[in-house]
């Protein structure tokens, strides 16, 4: 109940929403076709594989690449902040779209009237605002503060390493070191980053509690030094760089290769992560 409290009521996203796509992001990390986190054609795109309109196994229908994908994609690493700023709009869509659709969702009419809590809430609250122009600002800014989560999310993932296909159930360890990547900060940031700095600790003990993540990331450290594992922990500015520069290749490609199949697989295969 507290989850559907702070998230259907407070937030306007289904806490059954993010249940079922996180869960799958943790056990496919970074695979292009299984994993929601890195599904966003038309507007995004982090490798040129999804030039070839791949199908996810997660939504079960094609991504598909058209000319408005290319187009979009080809200034992505332009559009990317932007597109942050109103990125909660997607997270609303989402929650409808699973809220009312034939798939499963366990407690689907708590979620509903989460949702309704929410939709009457926030617009009541809005129209106490004196005037039109107020109130669009005020919706903006609202939604544009979010935009530093969801930026984060992204630089914890776009710049790490991607495959396709499902996880294998021998190499778990090895596709999370490989898909994540740390941000590093001094501990009184904790409060900024809410634990999210250390992503990979967090997808390899996602039920520990933020407040433990700084305390077990040396012990993650060691593990991955002595198996010969990737530990990327990186400043904010870094992952930023980082991030920007991987979907500015991908968008170079989308933008100059004719054959978005053939040619974009061979260009990555020898210039790109993954």
């Amino acid at each position: 109940m507290t989850l559907l409290l702070s998230g259907n009521c407070i937030t306007g996203i289904s806490i059954a929403w993010w249940k079922w796509t996180h869960n799958a992001h943790h056990i496919s990390c970074n695979s292009l076709d299984h994993d929601p986190d890195l599904q966003h054609i038309p507007v995004l795109a982090v490798s040129s594989k999804f030039f070839k309109s791949m199908t996810s196994r997660f939504y079960g229908r094609k991504l598909t690449f058209d000319p408005l994908a290319r187009f979009l994609i080809s200034y992505q690493h332009w559009s990317f902040y932007p597109i942050m700023c109103v990125g909660r709009i997607n997270l609303f869509i989402q929650t409808l779209l699973l809220l009312f659709s034939r798939r499963h969702v366990p407690d689907r009419a708590l979620n509903i009237a989460g949702i309704l809590v929410f939709w009457t809430w926030f617009p009541l609250l809005v129209s106490f605002l004196p005037n039109w122009q107020e109130r669009i600002i005020f919706v903006f800014l609202s939604m544009a503060v979010t935009a530093i989560q969801h930026v984060q999310f992204c630089l914890n993932h776009f710049a790490a390493d991607v495959y396709t296909g499902p996880p294998n159930g021998n190499d778990w360890f090895e596709k999370q070191t490989a898909g994540t990547l740390d941000i590093s900060c001094r501990s009184y940031m904790d409060w900024f980053f809410g634990g999210l700095q250390f992503q990979l600790e967090h997808h390899l003990f996602p039920r520990l509690p933020r407040c433990h993540l700084r305390g077990v990331s040396p012990v993650v450290q060691e593990l991955c030094k002595k198996h010969n594992l990737p530990y990327r922990s990186l400043s904010w500015w870094e992952a930023n760089v980082w991030t920007i520069r991987t979907l500015r290749k991908a968008a170079v490609q989308a933008r100059d290769v004719t054959n978005p199949v053939l040619e974009n697989l061979l260009w990555e295969a020898l210039n790109t992560h993954g």
